[in-house]
């Protein structure tokens, strides 16, 4: 027995069940695809799977629909895989823990992936099923939407029939999604010299921040961890000597990161100074986010053993040995100078909002998040007490959204041309258009009454700033009418993802009707 087994609509909670089992993160697709592939071949339907792993599943129209427009449904099979600092599921290797608490589905110590796991749920439950009347369904389940649609930017869509689609790749009840924001990947790398430096070194983590979506809520101006590691550097780097040698911060470039660490080294006369910088920069930035992001905070730590994958390169003992004092260690760093310069460039990037639309109230047009922030040793040697000058980049990572396209270029541009003045430069990758508004839509039309009949009620019709993948199956597939929809889902792409079973419930309920509803 499963721990979903008992829930309502079975068929859809069982098969969510089976995908969590499956690890599906972006970018590690090949089981997820292949027991796609396997469920089609049990069940004799059409299937395609293709280089990218994209699946396309094709069911006939029961019978008296078979004159019906053809209905596409559409979603994607990987996730954001993103887990606790203390929990030990391997989400490359293993599968989700899910668990219930009271209406809602969570995963113990990970993200649970509901988006996009509920599309692949609700698509394979009606696949699978002899009972519900429908007209021919086309069904899409790409890859990697999670870090650029590169799947559907892959996928071959010629042989479909249909072009009235539904996207299953929304997040909120009651909200029929109808144009999106286009966006692009943005990596900015900054090259930096590396040297050896004698001092005290401490690990420094902020941290504590609820994070989230970037395109579904960058507009509640959480705090981005990278950004603040950023604000700390620059605070340090400009009062005392402090030297960088190792920074780690978030998993993904559209989710906002929670938590970024880094290897700090100050003289050890500078200690004392050093802690107070920064209990003075948490104090200042606790009271900036006390409502936004209440559980911030600025963790140090002295630095343990040396360990060469944070940028130390002799221990203690050694160090003692070379004449530079028992309690001081030598570390491969960027220099007091190139400190200051990673420091200013983390400063002078943007981030957060840039513009709210002038044409829907409430509605972001333009933003980037900065999601990653890594320095890359390109080279750090060897022996302990005998460190050389090397290379490193500094890499920011950004997910770039707008619905307008020439806003959208803008922003690419003036990542490049702070990059470029720093001395550094950027990698554009996973550029896809934004989904146009359709003033004539059958399927929008035809769901919207559908709905009112069920709940008495208007669905809100809206635009979204996060990016779906509409936009690019639209230039696929001509005359696309879509509309996107889905369950009630919390803090997507965190580990405090939830999704509602009543919602699911009443999603599929009306889904089926929207089915068996003929013109």
């Amino acid at each position: 027995m499963g721990v979903l087994s008992d829930l309502e609509p079975k068929s859809v909670f069982y098969f969510f069940e089976e995908i969590t089992k499956i690890p599906h993160g972006s970018g590690n697709v090949g089981q997820i695809s292949d027991y796609l592939v396997n469920f089609a071949k049990e069940r004799n339907l059409f299937c395609i799977q293709d280089e990218w792993k994209n699946v396309i599943i094709v069911k006939d129209a029961t019978p008296g629909y078979e004159k019906e427009p053809a209905v596409i449904l559409q979603g994607h099979m990987d996730m954001v895989a993103v887990k606790k600092p203390d929990c030990e599921i391997d989400m490359r290797t293993e599968g989700l823990r899910a668990a219930v608490d009271g209406d809602v589905i969570y995963a113990e110590g990970t993200s649970l992936g509901g988006d996009d796991g509920i599309a692949v749920a609700y698509s394979l439950a009606l696949l699978d099923s002899h009972t519900i009347k429908h007209p021919k369904l086309e069904v899409i389940i790409t890859v990697d939407e999670e870090v650029g649609m590169d799947g559907a930017r892959a996928i071959d869509l010629s042989m479909l029939t249909g072009n009235r689609m539904i996207n299953l790749d929304s997040e909120e009840e009651g909200i029929f999604l109808t144009s999106c924001a286009g966006g692009a990947r943005v990596k900015c790398r900054l090259p930096l010299a590396l040297e050896p430096c004698r001092g005290a070194g401490f690990q420094v983590t902020v941290g504590g921040l609820l994070g989230g979506h970037s395109g579904g809520e960058i507009h509640k101006e959480r705090g981005n961890s990278n950004c603040l590691f950023g604000r700390l550097l620059q605070r340090v780097s400009r009062q005392i000597p402090a030297r960088l040698c190792a920074v780690k911060g978030g998993l993904a470039d559209n989710a906002i990161p929670r938590e970024t660490s880094g290897l700090l080294v100050v003289e050890e006369k500078d200690e004392g100074v050093f802690r107070e910088i920064l209990a003075g920069l948490e104090k200042e930035i606790r009271a900036e986010l006390a409502t936004k992001d209440p559980g911030f905070y600025i963790r140090i730590e002295a630095a343990g053993t040396a360990d060469s994958s944070t940028g130390r390169v002799a221990a203690a003992e050694e160090a003692g040995r070379n004449g530079t004092g028992a309690g001081e260690m030598v570390y491969q760093c960027l220099s007091a100078s190139d400190t200051r310069k990673a420091a200013d460039f983390l400063t002078a990037l943007p981030n957060g909002v840039q513009a709210m639309s002038a044409d829907i109230p409430g509605l972001v047009e333009t933003s980037l998040n900065m999601g990653i922030l890594e320095l890359d040793a390109m080279e750090c040697c060897g022996r302990a007490g005998r460190a050389e000058t090397g290379e490193a980049v500094l890499l920011a990572e950004f997910s770039v959204r707008s619905s307008v396209e020439s806003a959208k270029h803008a922003l690419i541009d003036k990542l490049a041309a702070v990059t470029g003045l720093a001395g550094g430069s950027n990698e554009v990758t996973g550029d896809y258009p934004g989904w146009a508004y359709r003033k004539d839509s059958p399927l929008r039309d035809k769901m919207v009454a559908l709905y009112e009949r069920m709940y008495g009620e208007a669905p809100k019709v809206e635009a979204i700033h996060a990016g779906l993948e509409c936009g690019i199956l639209g230039s696929k597939i001509e005359d696309l009418d879509c509309v996107s929809i889905g369950p009630q889902m919390t803090a997507i792409h965190t580990t405090e993802e939830t999704l509602s079973i009543s919602s699911t419930r009443r999603v599929w309920e009306y889904l089926v009707a929207l089915l068996e509803d003929k013109e």
